[in-house]
C-alpha cells in the first residue's frame, strides 16, 4: 500500500477552511480513481510537547506509489489538487510513500 499524507497548516480562518474541506474537498477527493482509503485528523494536532503548526492532516491510502502518481495524473486527481489552493490560506505539506506492517 502507499499513503499521501497532506498536512494543512493552521488557515487564516480556520472556520472556513473546515466549511470547505468538508463539504467541497472531501467529495472531490473521494472520486479520485484507485483511493482506498481516506482518514483526516480528530480534533487538534499535537506533538508531544503541546499543539503543532497543523490544523488537519489528511492520509489517502492507494495500492501503490504508482497509483498515486496515476490518480493525481486524471482529471479528478487534477481537480482535487487545485481545489486545495482555494481552502488552505497556512499552506499544505505533502508526503508520499509505500508502507509495509512490520
Amino acid at each position: 500500500m502507499a499513503q499521501l499524507m497532506v498536512m494543512y497548516k493552521t488557515p487564516k480562518d480556520t472556520a472556513a477552511f473546515d466549511k470547505h474541506y468538508y463539504e467541497m474537498h472531501v467529495p472531490l477527493a473521494r472520486k479520485i480513481p484507485g483511493l482506498r482509503r481516506y482518514e483526516v485528523s480528530n480534533g487538534p494536532v499535537e506533538t508531544p510537547a503541546g499543539r503543532s503548526a497543523f490544523h488537519l492532516i489528511a492520509i489517502l491510502t492507494f495500492d501503490s506509489v504508482a497509483a498515486v502518481q496515476a490518480a493525481f495524473g486524471s482529471a479528478e486527481g487534477k481537480v482535487a489538487a487545485t481545489d486545495v489552493q482555494k481552502f488552505a490560506t497556512g499552506g499544505a505539506d505533502m508526503i508520499l510513500f509505500d508502507t509495509r506492517e512490520v
